[in-house]
């Protein structure tokens, strides 16, 4: 089976991959690093007005009605820019959120707004250490209203809608809130990559309504992480070519002994092993972005799939091209740590290698019963 992408997807991936070398360059990402902003907003409008957030929407929410092959050349350009934006919690989790359970009301009121960008959306599930699971929740839905706590929340401090995971009488259920009101504080939580925003969210009885069937949140939760794994896997890869490029070009310039350190072995070592794992994640990428695409019953399967070895792929290339800039890699001079910065945060995003290693047993596990 070809899971390449077509014609059309390899030009969009070229004018994405030229956009954001015009409009996301290494100083931006400096930037925002060194300013202590969470995001870049003058980016962020520009890629909403390039439609990038209204990619899978349909037409009629006032999106673009493309495929996610479409959204995943997207992610992976966003991924090797180390682009400082909210794309990933509002595109791949509070959209895919709507589009999944959501009312026609919601979707009416929600999704053109996001689509155009106006609105920033996030979801949050975790309440600290430990996986979400209905049986352990705290955050409480009663009477049309949340109340708990929520951390961390990926891009807290800005967004204006949240998918909270919350218990009711029901069942553990979704909900949808609107951040801007009186009963929602938020608090910086520090990360890694303060490129990309985290927070605490406290909910005091915050006015929310359920998206979805009553007490179907964790089944809903289960089929929007694994949407969103394959989105986020792409994201990872292409911040995992962008490291061996960087390294690549850094060892074949880079002279030692009067040779490029390129010509060592141990250096040609380095980048192979790079190249071997970037390699292995983009296959499983492309067998992720066909189930998405297609919503195959091997969707678990192929997220946990591509999750994992993205998960590897790029922490392994970010750690190792830092290596080989050697002892320059770990100056704050050098931009190696952008990518090992990103690596880090986008590894536990959505759940920990851990807890997608497990998922991918027990997908593997019901696969074989089948």
């Amino acid at each position: 089976m070809n899971f390449e992408f077509s014609e059309d997807q390899k030009l969009l991936k070229e004018q994405a991959n030229g956009f954001l070398r015009d409009n996301c360059p290494p100083s931006l990402v400096r930037r925002v690093l060194e300013s202590g902003e969470d995001h870049d907003p003058e980016l962020w409008r520009k890629i909403a007005e390039m439609g990038w957030t209204a990619t899978v929407i349909p037409e009629e929410y006032g999106g673009l009605g493309l495929s996610y092959l479409e959204l995943a050349v997207i992610a992976e350009e966003l991924g090797r820019a180390v682009a400082p934006v909210p794309f990933s919690s509002s595109v791949y989790l509070a959209t895919e959120a709507l589009l999944l359970a959501g009312s026609e009301d919601q979707k009416e009121a929600w999704l053109p707004r996001l689509a155009a960008g106006e609105v920033i959306g996030t979801l949050a599930t975790s309440e600290g250490q430990g996986r979400p699971m209905a049986k352990n929740l705290q955050t409480e839905f009663k009477d049309g209203r949340i109340t708990g706590t929520k951390i961390p929340v990926p891009d807290a401090g800005i967004a204006d809608v949240c998918i909270v995971l919350a218990k009711s009488k029901g069942g553990a259920s979704l909900y949808l809130v609107d951040m801007n009101q009186g009963k929602v504080k938020v608090n910086e939580v520090p990360t890694l990559d303060p490129t990309r925003g985290h927070g605490k969210v406290r909910f005091s009885g915050a006015k929310a309504e359920r998206l979805g069937r009553a007490g179907q949140g964790m089944r809903l939760l289960n089929s929007i992480l694994d949407r969103a794994a394959v989105l986020f896997a792409w994201e990872q890869v292409g911040g995992s070519d962008a490291s061996l490029e960087q390294a690549r070009e850094y060892a074949l310039g880079r002279y030692a002994f009067g040779r490029p350190i390129a010509s060592y072995q141990a250096i040609k070592h380095k980048l192979a092993n790079m190249y071997v794992k970037n390699t292995l994640a983009r296959s499983n990428c492309y067998f992720g972005a066909w189930a998405l695409n297609t919503d195959a019953s091997e969707l678990p399967l192929a997220a946990a799939t591509a999750r994992v070895s993205a998960i590897q792929a790029y922490y392994f290339a970010s750690k190792e091209n830092i290596q080989t800039h050697g002892g320059m890699g770990y100056t704050w001079e050098f931009d190696c740590q952008f990518y090992y910065r990103r690596a880090k945060l986008l590894s536990v995003t959505i759940g920990s290698e851990a807890m997608w290693q497990d998922r991918l047993i027990a997908a593997v596990e019901q696969s074989n019963a089948a």
